[in-house]
């Protein structure tokens, strides 16, 4: 009988000692608009160093992203700035977001799939954020030598002005809870990343930042001529397509209107 009391005791104790499991936090993915759309561009010149995409046209968009995690948000590039010439948003993110009522302040991370400027013109918005970006992509944004591809100012909060700022060498847990992974898949730039979401009911979703720009490049792995590093690319490619295989993943092409209705019209989100 003691014996038998003795063992209830270090079963109950052991039971107490037992960690509460945390509620996994509400997610959602929100598209934002984050510039004006062209007409379809001859895309043979410039997005195939095979020269293998003949007369192909296509659409071409710009996306970004809102992740909410819990409280928590991660902005996911920054479009175009508000004054670029012609392929300016017609809304800023700011007013996106004030739309879905969060503030520029609850922005508790940016995070710039690379340093194209279609990609980080708003990124001063969110001067209280920490900045993720790719290493290769933040030595190239902080060179005293200027890179005409890349442009520093839209990240002065960061580079002048103290701003909080993480350069990953590898991927990242955004979260620390596996649910939001920032990619390393360099080869568009030096320190490209691509995005990985994975929500309760849709699943997991990837964005590719610039890793492929529509999809007859991302289905025969073409590359751009103006990628930085032709191996890296493949490489990438080929990781990017094994990660969406093993995770039954829905990729969205960030530039390819054809992927524009695989999430929610804004100002619904996928959850």
């Amino acid at each position: 009988m003691q014996r038998t009391l003795f063992w209830s005791g270090l079963c109950a104790a052991a039971l107490l000692a037992q960690p509460v499991l945390a509620q996994a936090p509400e997610m959602s993915l929100t598209r934002l608009d984050c510039g004006t759309p062209q007409p379809p561009t001859i895309v043979n010149q410039r997005f195939s160093d095979t020269y293998s995409m003949g007369d192909l046209k296509v659409q071409l968009v710009y996306s970004c992203y809102l992740v909410k995690h819990g409280d928590d948000y991660l902005l996911w590039d920054t479009g175009f700035a508000m004054n670029a010439p012609n392929t300016a948003p017609k809304v800023s993110l700011v007013d996106q977001l004030a739309q879905l009522k969060v503030t520029p302040d609850q922005i508790k991370f940016v995070g710039i799939s690379h340093y194209h400027g279609d990609h980080t013109g708003q990124a001063g918005s969110f001067p209280k954020a920490m900045l993720l970006i790719g290493k290769g992509d933040w030595d190239v944004l902080t060179n005293p030598t200027p890179n005409p591809a890349a442009n520093p100012a839209p990240f002065a909060g960061w580079i002048k002005d103290g701003g909080k700022v993480e350069p990953l060498p590898s991927d990242k847990d955004v979260f620390g809870d596996g649910s939001v992974m920032m990619l390393n898949t360099p080869g568009h730039t030096p320190g490209h990343h691509s995005l990985m979401v994975k929500l309760k009911e849709k699943g997991a979703v990837l964005i590719t930042g610039d890793l492929a720009h529509f999809h007859e490049n991302y289905d025969t792995n073409g590359v751009p001529t103006f990628n930085t590093d032709r191996s890296q690319t493949l490489a990438s490619l080929d990781r990017f397509k094994k990660i969406a295989a093993g995770t039954k993943a829905t990729v969205i092409i960030q530039h390819d209107a054809r992927d524009i209705d695989k999430l929610p019209a804004f100002p619904a989100a996928a959850k």
